[in-house]
Protein backbone atom coordinates (compact mmCIF):
# COMPACT_ATOMS: atom_id res chain seq x y z
CA UNK A 1 0.00 0.00 0.00
CA UNK A 2 1.30 3.33 -0.97
CA UNK A 3 0.69 6.40 1.69
CA UNK A 4 2.73 8.80 -0.09
CA UNK A 5 5.96 8.26 2.13
CA UNK A 6 9.46 7.79 0.82
CA UNK A 7 11.27 9.74 -1.33
CA UNK A 8 11.36 10.62 -4.81
CA UNK A 9 13.88 9.98 -7.25
CA UNK A 10 16.33 12.84 -8.20
CA UNK A 11 16.22 13.15 -11.30
CA UNK A 12 18.84 12.92 -13.94
CA UNK A 13 21.57 15.12 -13.98
CA UNK A 14 21.87 17.56 -17.17
CA UNK A 15 25.04 17.62 -18.62
CA UNK A 16 26.19 21.97 -19.39
CA UNK A 17 29.42 23.73 -20.02
CA UNK A 18 31.38 25.49 -17.46
CA UNK A 19 32.17 29.04 -17.06
CA UNK A 20 35.41 29.80 -18.63
CA UNK A 21 37.98 30.55 -15.80
CA UNK A 22 38.43 34.32 -15.45
CA UNK A 23 42.31 35.16 -15.91
CA UNK A 24 42.89 38.97 -15.44
CA UNK A 25 41.63 40.83 -12.55
CA UNK A 26 42.17 44.75 -12.63
CA UNK A 27 41.87 47.35 -9.58
CA UNK A 28 41.30 50.37 -11.41
CA UNK A 29 39.74 54.05 -9.56
CA UNK A 30 36.31 54.46 -9.54
CA UNK A 31 33.96 57.59 -9.33
CA UNK A 32 32.42 55.42 -5.53
CA UNK A 33 36.12 54.40 -4.82
CA UNK A 34 38.60 51.53 -6.20
CA UNK A 35 36.92 49.17 -8.32
CA UNK A 36 38.32 45.22 -9.26
CA UNK A 37 36.68 43.88 -11.79
CA UNK A 38 37.40 40.02 -13.77
CA UNK A 39 37.99 39.16 -17.25
CA UNK A 40 38.21 36.61 -19.56
CA UNK A 41 40.83 36.15 -21.62
CA UNK A 42 39.94 37.87 -24.21
CA UNK A 43 39.48 40.94 -22.30
CA UNK A 44 35.34 40.24 -21.56
CA UNK A 45 34.16 41.31 -18.45
CA UNK A 46 32.53 38.96 -16.21
CA UNK A 47 32.13 40.47 -13.05
CA UNK A 48 32.81 43.67 -10.93
CA UNK A 49 33.17 44.80 -7.13
CA UNK A 50 34.19 46.25 -4.33
CA UNK A 51 38.26 46.61 -4.62
CA UNK A 52 38.18 46.55 -0.54
CA UNK A 53 36.91 42.82 -0.15
CA UNK A 54 38.99 40.04 1.15
CA UNK A 55 38.57 37.86 -1.89
CA UNK A 56 40.45 40.26 -3.81
CA UNK A 57 43.43 40.00 -1.48
CA UNK A 58 42.99 36.47 -1.82
CA UNK A 59 43.21 36.27 -5.43
CA UNK A 60 45.88 38.36 -5.91
CA UNK A 61 48.24 37.10 -3.05
CA UNK A 62 50.07 35.14 -5.17
CA UNK A 63 49.32 36.80 -8.81
CA UNK A 64 51.72 38.33 -10.99
CA UNK A 65 50.69 42.40 -11.38
CA UNK A 66 51.54 44.76 -13.79
CA UNK A 67 50.90 48.68 -13.77
CA UNK A 68 48.61 50.35 -16.38
CA UNK A 69 45.73 48.92 -18.55
CA UNK A 70 46.66 51.63 -21.70
CA UNK A 71 47.21 48.96 -24.15
CA UNK A 72 45.20 48.59 -27.19
CA UNK A 73 44.41 44.88 -25.79
CA UNK A 74 41.77 47.20 -22.75
CA UNK A 75 40.35 49.56 -24.90
CA UNK A 76 36.73 48.02 -25.44
CA UNK A 77 37.23 46.30 -22.07
CA UNK A 78 37.81 50.33 -20.29
CA UNK A 79 35.93 52.28 -22.18
CA UNK A 80 34.41 53.92 -19.45
CA UNK A 81 37.52 55.02 -17.30
CA UNK A 82 39.95 58.36 -18.35
CA UNK A 83 43.46 57.55 -19.39
CA UNK A 84 44.63 58.62 -16.01
CA UNK A 85 42.83 55.90 -14.68
CA UNK A 86 43.63 53.50 -16.67
CA UNK A 87 47.49 54.24 -16.53
CA UNK A 88 46.83 53.85 -12.70
CA UNK A 89 45.10 50.62 -12.66
CA UNK A 90 46.77 47.54 -11.25
CA UNK A 91 46.77 44.49 -13.97
CA UNK A 92 47.01 40.96 -12.27
CA UNK A 93 47.07 37.67 -13.84
CA UNK A 94 45.41 34.75 -12.44
CA UNK A 95 46.75 31.45 -12.42
CA UNK A 96 43.66 29.42 -11.20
Amino acid sequence: MNQGFGHELPSRHAQQEHRQVSRYLIVIASSAGPVAKLFLDSREQVGEFDAGTEEVAVMTQNASASTGAGGPEWDKALRGHSTDERAAAVVYRLDI
